[in-house]
């Protein structure tokens, strides 16, 4: 079974209460659990994390490159500045999968850039949760292709 982590960014805590109307009701509890979930299906040992703390989401990129771990992420306003993220990702040594709720591009204009996504194998966003989903699907997907699993 090959592990990856969800990991998340600021204020996705606060799923299911905050903004209800752009983010939905499913509190974060449930997104991990539909995570769980879906890679138990696919034969992912899924792990979810959630921070509010930029020096801490970086320590675990770091901690998935060095342990060839895939990761989908999603880095919420971190997305838009957080420049020491973007190049912990670069070390990548695995498949990323950016991914958000919400479409990015149909919001403000500050939230169309990413400087996650010049360095993500690929991006998903705007399907709510089954953004999620569709994520673990990919790296499930990139990991058939490559032949490659992790412990």
């Amino acid at each position: 079974m090959s592990r990856v982590f969800v990991l998340n960014g600021p204020n996705l805590r606060r799923l299911g209460v905050r903004e209800p109307d752009k983010y939905g009701t499913t509190s974060f509890e449930d997104l991990a659990a539909l995570c769980r979930d879906t890679g138990r299906r696919l034969d992912l040992s899924v792990e979810v994390r959630q921070t509010d703390d930029e020096a801490e989401l970086v320590r675990w990129v770091h901690e998935a490159a060095d342990g060839r771990i895939p990761v989908v992420l999603n880095p919420a306003a971190f997305t838009h500045y957080s420049y020491s993220l973007r190049d912990a990702l670069a070390q990548r040594t695995a498949p990323l999968i950016e991914v958000h709720i919400t479409n990015p591009a149909a919001r403000e204009e500050f939230r169309h850039t990413s400087v996650v996504a010049g360095v993500a194998t690929g991006t998903i966003a705007g399907f709510g949760p089954m953004s999620y989903v569709l994520a673990l699907q990919a790296v499930a997907e990139l990991l058939a292709e490559s032949g490659n699993g992790n412990a």
